[in-house]
């Protein structure tokens, strides 16, 4: 027996439509960013985003959270980069 038309896919308590896309949500973690799931046929099927690997030595998260990025030599240090040294600098004084 055929099915009439394409089959959703049901994720934790939701629904999801054939070819629909979606971060899953994970208690008590919440919504993963980084990974994304789809609906095909009836069947879920989930994936982490793969980032190429930072050649650098500290590299920064800046335009996208899930993959690091290395910054410029001449730019300057993001902000919330900084929040750690400062206090190990207040520490060590």
């Amino acid at each position: 027996m055929q099915a009439d038309g394409p089959r959703a896919c049901r994720f934790g308590r939701r629904w999801y439509l054939n070819n629909e896309s979606w971060h899953p949500s994970v208690p008590p973690f919440g919504e993963m960013k980084c990974i994304l799931c789809w609906c095909v046929s009836g069947e879920t099927h989930c994936q982490r985003q793969e980032c190429p690997p930072a050649a650098c030595a500290s590299p920064a998260r800046r335009d996208n959270p899930c993959c690091a990025k290395c910054r410029a030599p001449d730019a300057p240090p993001d902000p919330r980069e900084k929040v750690h040294d400062a206090r190990a600098e207040a520490w060590s004084r």
